[in-house]
């Protein structure tokens, strides 16, 4: 799927970097690391991520039973390297229906996980209450992770954040009811640190999610 780099917090156009300026720009957010068009799901769509990828490409291994790898993209440029990462997936909803889980991995002030969770960014601030109890833990790349729930996103949705491997860690996932699959015992692998089994990698139709 062909297209331009736009903001990774609003989608906005950007400005590439030229003779007065060394950096992406956006109007509205100033220096961003562009969002680069969304990759149809499939293991080269893969490849091109986890090779550019500076920050985790994460991904439920193994999948839930029935779910599908929907897309990917990530936020960086050739010079800079993937700064940030979404992948998509989805699936039977646990409550019936399709559930739908996007994995954003980000350094600070990317802003491409409040941009998915609905929210004010970049980072989740103080909607993440860390002074109390996380809401769940799971694995990521091996690590008990805590996530809590963020605060103030629209109702269609649930969203969990909390840091792994010294990066924000996002979880969004539609339908709200959906966010009850963050409370299984979910393993996330980085995928940089895949073997062969990614080429049997399940695909489905590209998520729109990533596109919103």
């Amino acid at each position: 799927m062909r297209g331009e780099p736009s903001c990774p917090r609003c989608g906005g156009r950007v400005r590439a970097p030229g003779l007065f300026a060394d950096s992406w720009h956006c109007d509205a957010h100033g220096t961003v690391h562009p969002l680069q068009p969304v990759l149809p799901p499939g293991v080269e769509a893969l490849a091109v991520v986890v090779d550019r990828a500076r920050v985790p490409v994460w991904m439920p291994w193994p999948l839930p039973v029935g779910w599908l790898f929907t897309g990917v993209s990530y936020a960086g440029d050739d010079r800079s390297g993937g700064r940030a990462t979404a992948v998509a997936c989805s699936g039977p909803g646990p409550l019936g229906g399709v559930g739908e889980l996007l994995l954003v991995a980000e350094e600070p002030g990317v802003g491409l996980g409040a941009r998915y969770a609905g929210v004010a960014g970049p980072d989740p601030g103080p909607r993440l209450r860390m002074d109390e109890p996380p809401r769940t833990k799971l694995l990521a790349a091996g690590r008990p992770t805590p996530l809590w729930l963020v605060s103030g996103t629209p109702e269609d949705r649930a969203v969990f954040a909390g840091e792994a491997l010294g990066l924000w860690l996002w979880a969004v996932l539609w339908p709200q009811g959906s966010g009850l699959l963050m409370y299984d015992e979910i393993v996330l692998t980085d995928l940089r640190d895949a073997g062969a089994e990614v080429d049997l990698l399940p695909c489905g139709a590209l998520s729109p999610r990533l596109l919103s």
